[in-house]
């Protein structure tokens, strides 16, 4: 191997070494379990955007798994130096045009201009997580900046309460809560200390095959055969033919892509009870 070749190499693997440190750097999120009625005077209580997560540090926006947001610079001119943890979010029930927005590589302004960042978290703030709320909340509104918005957290003394803000947020087209316990300090990875509630669960499949549609769906997709990890940790297969549009059933998920579903629990034998189509994932 010549000097070139050896130096070439040595380049390369340094800014292998960056990209992955920065991507591993970014990725560093919190991750929710399903609430199961614990104390709710605990946790403090916001609603669940249906979003893209994404994380900001180090000036730049990245995915949960790391990958650098190709968002216009001026979306993110004038944030904080510091660590924050959000959504990306259009608006309830908006999750595909926002998938479309944010997936360009090239961005396109007059469709940013509709996005904000919902700022839950501030990881990079010591204390429990109602100190980082606080901070957060204030360095936000101090900041200004009209797409950059701090997500309000609620706290509930009883279940009443608890229950009748939910259904609220349902009926308004919500997607759900999240409740995050307030003397919490950050943790990475999955954690007790962060809970979602939804009205449904969901999950995540691989289309394995394609079977054809009869009667109305003629000529059209019938239902997809599908692999799914399920919450056992047994790989399951097991056909989704509900939830389609006919414009999805003309063109389905190619085979190998990853599609999310609904479901509302379990039948006797470990499938997904009343699972339907929800939505590519891209």
């Amino acid at each position: 191997m010549t000097s070139m070749s050896i130096h070439l190499s040595f380049l390369f693997c340094i800014f292998s070494f960056i990209t992955f440190s920065n991507s591993l750097r970014a990725s560093e999120v919190q991750l929710a379990h399903v609430y199961k009625q614990q104390d709710i005077s605990d946790y403090l209580v916001s609603e669940k955007y249906d979003g893209i997560r994404a994380v900001w540090r180090d000036g730049q926006l990245r995915s949960r798994s790391g990958k650098r947001i190709n968002a216009p610079a001026w979306f993110t001119e004038g944030f904080p130096d510091i660590w924050l943890d959000g959504e990306l979010w259009l608006g309830r029930n908006k999750f595909e045009s926002l998938s479309s927005v944010v997936s360009k590589h090239e961005p396109v302004d007059g469709e940013w201009r509709k996005v904000h960042y919902m700022v839950f978290d501030a990881p990079g703030i010591a204390g429990p997580f109602q100190q980082r709320v606080l901070h957060y909340t204030t360095l936000i509104k101090n900041l200004g900046i009209e797409h950059l918005n701090a997500v309000e957290q609620r706290r509930f003394i009883n279940e009443s309460e608890f229950n009748h803000w939910y259904q609220a947020l349902l009926d308004q087209g919500a997607e759900g809560l999240m409740l995050h316990r307030a003397d919490a300090h950050f943790i990475a990875g999955r954690t007790h200390h962060l809970l979602k509630l939804k009205p449904y669960r969901d999950a995540e499949a691989v289309v394995l095959k394609h079977y054809p549609g009869k009667g109305k769906y003629q000529n059209m997709m019938g239902s997809v055969l599908v692999s799914w990890l399920s919450e056992s940790g047994e790989t399951r297969n097991f056909k989704l033919g509900s939830g389609f549009t006919d414009e999805d059933r003309v063109k389905p998920p190619a085979i190998g892509s990853t599609v999310s579903f609904k479901y509302y629990g379990l039948t006797n034998t470990g499938l997904p009870r009343f699972a339907t189509y929800w939505r590519k994932r891209k």
